[in-house]
């Protein structure tokens, strides 16, 4: 896995990813002195639109295995600032800079209350993670997936939707808290074994690939890592904090970020199989039963919720199951399903909670007690609830159709019985789906509550959320019916790890050369 680097200064001319963490930053800290609720959104709202304009142009280059857009310099004990998008990173950027956009669109009828507050709180949340997926230091990276948790408890805390609200922001933190300091046992294990090999950046990710591990630390290094990525993706068994999180959490707001960013198995790709390809093979069959169990237990157990937002934590538990059977397959197809996957789902999950947001602000919690009949009262509403459930399930014509494809043959290469699981996740997707769907918006309008708000009384889709349905449906139709540009984007990255688990940790730093710059540090 020889990789190049390609400095920001060389290509763009300004250090573009720093400045993607740093505008949605610049706005809060702007919010915090204007007062004026009126003008303190259509300042998140421009700024953001900016960071999408600044983002979009991330995958809109050549991409082969190199490291693109990268900055670099020291910190102290042995870590860095080093930033850097490949094929694998830069699609993440985008669409966490998108979700921000419709998230702060709708922040308004979100929270109702100190939107100024909810703001600032969407951008840090913002600028985490968009430092977490371009990170190149593996310490970095932790310090981002830990300073998510401050914007994410104030979330839920402030404006969640639950009577048990602090209750699960606390549970929230503390396993977050847990898993990450796992993770970070991990990290330092790694930066450890790279300090006796005479490195001087012992977290740089770029370094530990060249470093050796023996099978023995390679194993102890996946489970250490494994562990805090597996809690925030969440992986079957550890997903116990995402129905308390999602149901009484905000009703768009954090949700579209723990649904539709995959910053868990994003990390498996990024970091785990790459630096610890012997472990990853040793122990693919575990994640490949975790997965298969957590897809089946996902969907059964949604298949029998009335709330639609249990129904979708459930519902992402399913699908993560489908994207673990994709990545730890451990091959080309595999690994381009995986993370086609993730991206599709990022935008199909989000949006089918900003649907449960929509709901919410007219009936109350989405549940089928109060629904029923939503399609004669609001049609353009149920239509949108079945456009992008339908990516979810992987209708052809959709970005999931081509992610679960991919990931089936990728599957089958392995073994056929994890292409059948595959499948069946797919089955089981449509069943919960339908039967939502059938119940909540073609059924039989429930007995009216005790709420004067009732289906019969509900507006159909207004504009803002038009806008976000419009953009949503735009992206799952693009994926859907042109995979090409995004599958050009990933190829050389996921190509170069493919080799990498092929050769093996041990083989490669005997073998191949050293990583290479191509830019001299000077050209910084």
């Amino acid at each position: 896995m020889n990789l190049n680097e390609l400095y920001a200064t060389q290509q763009v001319g300004f250090p573009m990813l720093s400045a993607l963490i740093f505008l949605p930053l610049g706005i809060l800290l702007m919010l915090g002195v204007i007062r004026d609720q009126k003008m303190g959104y259509q300042l998140a709202l421009w700024g953001s639109v900016a960071e999408l304009a600044l983002a979009g142009m991330v995958p809109m280059r050549e991409f082969s295995a190199d490291m693109q857009l990268v900055e670099r310099f020291g910190l102290f004990m042995g870590m860095e600032y080093h930033l850097g998008v490949d094929g694998i990173s830069a699609l993440f950027v985008p669409l966490t800079a998108l979700l921000t956009l419709l998230a702060i669109l709708y922040a308004e009828p979100a929270a109702k209350t100190d939107v100024r507050q909810y703001l600032m709180a969407m951008l840090g949340l913002e600028a985490t993670m968009v430092g977490a997926f371009v990170s190149l230091d593996l310490m970095l990276f932790w310090v981002f997936f830990v300073l998510e948790l401050f914007p994410s408890y104030l979330l839920i805390t402030k404006w969640g939707t639950g009577e048990k609200r602090r209750e699960a922001a606390g549970f929230y933190v503390t396993i977050m808290a847990a898993g990450s300091a796992l993770m970070l046992a991990g990290i330092l294990m790694l930066g450890m074994n790279a300090s006796q090999a005479g490195k001087e950046h012992i977290f740089d990710f770029l370094t530990l690939l060249t470093v050796p591990l023996s099978d023995k630390t390679q194993s102890l290094v996946f489970f250490m890592l494994f562990f805090g990525l597996a809690i925030k993706a969440p992986i079957f068994p550890f997903h116990t904090w995402m129905p308390r999180v999602l149901e009484q959490g905000p009703v768009v707001g954090m949700s579209i970020f723990l649904v539709g960013l995959k910053l868990g198995t994003y990390g498996f790709l990024r970091f785990v199989i790459p630096l610890v390809p012997d472990a990853s093979k040793e122990w693919f069959w575990l994640m490949a039963l975790l997965g298969t169990v957590g897809m089946v237990y996902g969907a059964a157990i949604a298949m029998i919720q009335t709330n639609l937002r249990r129904l979708l934590a459930f519902a992402s538990l399913s699908h993560m199951g489908v994207v673990m059977l994709g990545i730890f397959s451990l091959n080309f197809a595999g690994f381009q399903g995986g993370l086609l996957q993730m991206i599709n789902l990022g935008i199909a999950g989000a949006g089918l909670f900003f649907i449960a947001g929509f709901l919410y602000t007219r009936l109350g919690q989405p549940d089928l007690s109060v629904l029923g009949g939503v399609e004669r009262h609001a049609p353009v509403l149920a239509m949108t609830f079945l456009v992008i459930g339908l990516a979810g399930i992987g209708l052809p014509g959709t970005g999931g159709f081509n992610g679960e494809h991919l990931v089936m043959i990728g599957a089958y290469k392995v073994h056929w019985l994890m292409a059948l699981a595959t499948g069946i996740g797919t089955v089981l997707t449509a069943t919960y789906f339908f039967r939502y769907f059938l119940l909540g918006f073609l059924g039989e309008p429930s007995p009216a509550p005790a709420n004067p708000h009732t289906v019969a009384t509900m507006p159909d889709i207004q504009k803002r959320e038009m806008v976000i349905a419009t953009a949503l449906a735009a992206m799952i139709f693009w994926i859907g019916l042109d995979s090409g540009p995004f599958l050009r984007t990933m190829d050389g990255s996921l190509k170069a790890l493919e080799q990498r688990v092929q050769q093996g940790a041990t083989v490669h730093t005997a073998t191949a050369p050293a990583v290479t710059v191509s830019v001299a540090r000077q050209g910084q």
